[in-house]
């Protein structure tokens, strides 16, 4: 089941963050990698302005993905998913549920050049990767200049019918 989080789903939306990012290490640079990879202060603060949903078996979220419209695209934001439960369709249900709910033109997302995993995932889904992308970066995230140098963005557009 796929619901919004609140608040109070923070504990267990840092924990998923935080146990999915481990994949990172060792495809990242070193000097972007620490752990935790998200600290609570800074999940605090994004979840204030990113919409977070769960995906929920048994009372319990196994993934998270978020999305933040910015200007005149959407934004998805911290799409992970407990390791022992990836390579299950979760983070494809959750992706198709926020494209269901974007009114922008265009959906947008980053993530590490080197985490090719992660850039497939998206273009399974029909996202391409952009050339400008440290415009976009730039524009639409507030990123550190080294992850801007170390990052891709994929797009899409959202068309309404």
């Amino acid at each position: 089941m796929i619901y919004e989080l609140s608040p109070e789903d923070i504990d267990r939306v840092y924990f998923i963050i935080n146990e999915a990012a481990k994949a990172y290490q060792g495809f990242i640079p070193t000097d972007c990698y620490h752990e935790p990879y998200m600290s609570i202060d800074e999940l605090k603060r994004e979840m204030k302005r990113i919409t977070f949903f769960g995906w929920e078996v048994e009372g319990e979220i196994l993934g998270v993905m978020g999305f933040e419209r910015v200007g005149d695209v959407t934004l998805i934001r911290h799409a992970y998913v407990l390791p022992q439960y990836q390579r299950q369709g979760i983070s494809s249900k959750l992706l198709t549920n926020l494209k269901g709910m974007v009114i922008t033109p265009r959906l947008l997302v980053g993530t590490w050049a080197d985490a090719r995993w992660a850039v497939r995932f998206y273009e399974k889904h029909g996202f391409k990767l952009l050339p400008n992308k440290d415009e976009l970066l730039k524009t639409y995230w507030d990123i550190p200049q080294r992850q801007i140098e170390t990052s891709v963005v994929l797009g899409i557009n959202i068309l309404k019918n």
